[in-house]
């Protein structure tokens, strides 16, 4: 005979440490951009408060930058290793360890609250085994001092990476360089006027009571945001006064130089960002020609250059390195804006160290060279070639200049001439922008002119 049925479970609701959980499954286990799918998870529970919002945003991001080290030390208390502990289960072990040892959260409710959601999800036995663990990481994070917490994100970078910090940027500033990674970097608006920038601030910021509206540091047309949710829920977006772009992208588009009447080419343009700098730029007199090896960002580019008044003359699928697709013409100016090791953005994206190899790193650089050189037989003389990475590896760097400075001896280089660059390259023909300096993603960018 069947017993009455057992009434249905309540469903929790989610809280901001359910939400990191979530997001780290995604990006563990279907290799998602942790932005991305924090995103995702943020627009589905509405019902989160701002201050639980950011708590998200931080064990995300947090948790990322030291996964390896606090791998480490769950690993230390589960006897068969870390690695075969479930996925959804790990997560919860990650966030519930970040919390131990980075923030202030007393070690009693971060081990009470992962138990709980453990147990909801996977029932009492495995419950039982994240409490022995995570009292044990308790103990241990009691104990761990600050200089050990402050080597945290050096120590779960892989060495690859940290030598090729070193030799870019020195020990000290490679240092520098990752510890600037502790917080996730504000969202950055591009207003399309820049004399009105002051104007959009006040706006913006009556308009997210508690959000950090200010300008940005390097681009005039930067506005740095935090804590005002969805960016295109603010005012101005619609009516295309304003787009995101990230504050050093702004920079490196601007650090093109280019002027009123001008043809461009926007050799590898993704969805637009840069092109858009680049047309407000040359003006209706002028020309702004994009190519990149997909089409649907070409796309997307027509789309957002319209939505802000602004459009491309020609928008060509070429892939550069593997000869596919044609552009035809030279052009006062040529921007190749690299496909790289995303390095420079790992404040942004911590996930991309856990995710590249020391392989990946030479297979850039060989496309970076071959792009480059290629694109340079587009520039008429006299013109200018201007290459950005988001990188700041030498390799994807000064490597690749003097690469293609020796496969086009008819290019030289040449000092910037747009203000925005000069202010912080001076005379130099290259630049690196910097977080920990900056306050940017990192970049390289350099200029080189077609000798007549």
């Amino acid at each position: 005979m069947t017993g009455p049925a057992r009434p249905a479970r309540p469903a929790r609701t989610p809280s901001a440490r359910d939400v990191a959980a979530r997001v780290l499954v995604r990006v563990a286990k279907d290799a998602a951009f942790a932005a991305a799918s924090l995103d995702a998870e943020l627009a589905r529970h509405v019902q989160l408060e701002p201050r639980d919002r950011a708590l998200a945003t931080e064990l995300v991001y947090g948790s990322l930058r030291v996964q390896p080290w606090l791998l480490a030390r769950l690993g230390r208390f589960t006897p068969r290793g870390i690695d075969s502990v479930e996925v959804h289960v790990r997560a919860q072990l990650l966030v519930a360890a970040y919390q131990l040892f980075f923030t202030r959260l007393p070690a009693f409710a971060a081990v009470s609250e992962t138990v709980s959601a453990v147990k909801a999800e996977r029932g009492e036995r495995v419950a039982a085994f994240a409490n022995a663990v995570l009292r044990k990481v308790a103990h241990l994070a009691g104990q761990t001092t600050d200089e050990e917490r402050a080597d945290a994100i050096g120590a779960s970078i892989p060495a690859w990476i940290r030598e090729g910090l070193e030799r870019a940027l020195g020990d000290e500033g490679a240092r520098s360089f990752v510890r600037a990674g502790r917080e996730a970097p504000p969202i950055a608006l591009r207003v399309e006027d820049a004399a009105s920038r002051e104007a959009w601030i006040r706006t913006i910021a009556a308009a997210a009571p508690g959000a950090s509206v200010e300008p940005g540091r390097t681009s005039p047309r930067a506005i740095l945001v935090r804590g005002a949710g969805k960016p295109q829920a603010l005012p101005g977006w619609t009516e295309g006064a304003w787009t995101v772009q990230e504050e050093g992208s702004q920079l490196a588009a601007l650090a093109v130089g280019a002027r009123e009447g001008e043809t461009v080419l926007d050799a590898c343009a993704g969805r637009g960002n840069k092109a858009g700098v680049l047309a407000r730029a040359v003006g209706a007199a002028g020309a702004v020609d994009a190519c990149d090896v997909s089409p649907a960002k070409l796309v997307r580019l027509g789309e957002e250059l319209g939505r802000l008044g602004l459009h491309a003359r020609g928008a060509f699928a070429v892939d550069w390195t593997g000869g596919s697709g044609e552009v035809t013409g030279a052009y006062d100016r040529v921007l190749v804006d690299a496909p790289c090791t995303g390095m420079g953005t790992l404040r942004r994206r911590p996930e991309i160290a856990l995710r590249r190899d020391s392989a990946d790193l030479a297979s850039k650089t060989r496309d970076q060279v071959a792009i480059l050189a290629r694109a340079a037989e587009h520039v008429r003389p006299g013109g200018v070639l201007v290459y950005v990475v988001c990188s700041v590896l030498r390799e994807e760097a000064e490597d690749v200049v003097e690469a293609a400075l020796r496969a086009r001896p008819e290019l030289a280089p040449a000092p910037f001439e747009a203000p925005e660059a000069r202010a912080i390259a001076g005379d130099a023909h290259s630049l690196r922008l910097l977080p920990d300096v900056h306050g940017t993603d990192g970049y390289f960018v350099a200029l080189m002119r077609r000798r007549t």
